[in-house]
């Protein structure tokens, strides 16, 4: 088993190097740029990967997943304190053979990370999982498509005023006040004020202390 450390920053690197050697201190490979790194996976069948994928030269994520999958034999660790959420998201959704951990974590998640890889496992850290749980909790909430004027009006709504009071204060025929309360209820699929004003709660355009219902 090969060790390869992409990491160009010594410290880090030195860092990595002493928790392998409890493992195979004969095996380990550094390289310092996307080209050597390249030449050392040709030569090895079998490694796990430490890489910093903020040091080194990929144009996207997606170039860093063609690489996994090019050398889809090899464990990945990710090690990085400047990795988005919406990246990690990807790179879990599209990989089985990368793990991640944060430089800031501690050291034990390293060597869990680690003993993963030698299993040919992936380790899911505590904030890996609560970033992928944020994920899904933000794809199953409803999405509000309403205008800025929409919302003015159902703010009003929730604020007590009656169509004619909101037709009057904005200077808008009634007729034009109820489409735009229409178009409100379809867009959130309710059929009443009480109903639109919950939903509109939940989507922070009404502020719950603030609104009679």
């Amino acid at each position: 088993m090969f060790y390869i450390i992409a990491d160009n920053q010594e410290l880090t690197a030195a860092g990595i190097k002493s928790v392998v050697n409890e493992h195979n201190p004969e095996g380990i490979i550094v390289t310092n740029n996307y080209l050597q790194l390249i030449e050392r996976l040709r030569d090895v069948t079998e490694a796990i990967v430490f890489l910093d994928y903020t040091l080194f030269d990929f144009n996207d994520v997606e170039m860093f997943i063609i690489l996994t999958e090019r050398f889809s034999n090899l464990q990945w660790i990710m090690i990085s304190d400047d990795l988005t959420d919406d990246l990690i998201r990807k790179i879990i959704y599209q990989t089985r053979n990368v793990s991640f951990v944060f430089k800031d974590a501690p050291l034990s998640e390293l060597h869990s990370a680690l003993s993963s890889a030698l299993s040919k496992l992936r380790f899911i850290s505590q904030r890996i999982t609560e970033v992928l749980l944020g994920a899904q909790m933000q794809s199953t909430q409803p999405k509000y498509d309403l205008t800025p004027t929409e919302k003015a009006i159902i703010l009003e709504i929730a604020h007590g005023l009656t169509t004619k009071e909101i037709a009057s204060k904005r200077f808008l025929s009634i007729h034009t006040v109820n489409t735009h309360r229409k178009n409100i209820f379809s867009k959130l699929n309710v059929n009443t004020a009480h109903d639109a004003i919950k939903y509109a709660v939940r989507a922070g355009i009404v502020n719950p202390s603030e609104f009679y219902i």
